[in-house]
């Protein structure tokens, strides 16, 4: 019988939740294109949950009948840029390639710009070589903008991003919407 990964939901993720959690943290394929080293310990992960996760003010567990397999989040941007937020998202590596970040990204964009009517645009940055994680904004509906060269340090190293974004006027933002 085959997988059914149709049943996508997202919760906030809590310290209850360390040894799913701990399935992707401490992997280092999931881990690879990410700003965070993967966790070696549950009490390393437990404590980047309590200081980092619980306080964010959008950042859900991504669920498979309710058990978290990932996570994603959307960050505000501040002052004058508080028209704009960052999505980002990662899931334990045995779910991908199932469509199951692209739902997420797709759920989680329908839903911010609904919470946040302030938002006129939702961006991702994505590694030029994590080319997984540019098919999933694609087949979100997100645009491809250009490389934005050496633009962040990933595990001390300059690296060259891919900007994505998707405006709250995209005509594909209905469609999220009642998808």
């Amino acid at each position: 019988m085959e997988n059914d990964y149709s049943d996508i939901t997202f919760r906030l993720l809590d310290l209850s939740d360390a040894d799913d959690f701990m399935e992707w943290y401490s992997d280092e394929k999931v881990s690879e294109f990410c700003s965070w080293n993967t966790f070696t310990s549950k009490q390393a992960a437990m404590q980047y949950v309590a200081d980092n996760v619980i306080p964010h003010p959008w950042y859900k567990a991504i669920c498979l009948k309710n058990k978290p397999i990932g996570s994603i989040s959307v960050t505000p941007f501040s002052g004058y840029d508080i028209c704009r937020a960052e999505l980002g998202y990662v899931l334990g590596s045995k779910y991908w390639g199932k469509g199951i970040v692209t739902t997420a990204v797709k759920m989680a964009a329908a839903s911010v710009f609904v919470e946040w009517p302030h938002l006129e645009r939702l961006e991702a940055v994505v590694a030029v070589e994590n080319m997984g994680s540019q098919r999933v904004l694609e087949k979100a509906g997100f645009t491809r903008e250009g490389v934005l060269r050496k633009y962040y340090l990933l595990k001390g190293k300059p690296k060259d991003a891919v900007i994505f974004s998707l405006l709250s006027t995209d005509p594909q933002v209905n469609y999220l919407m009642y998808d």
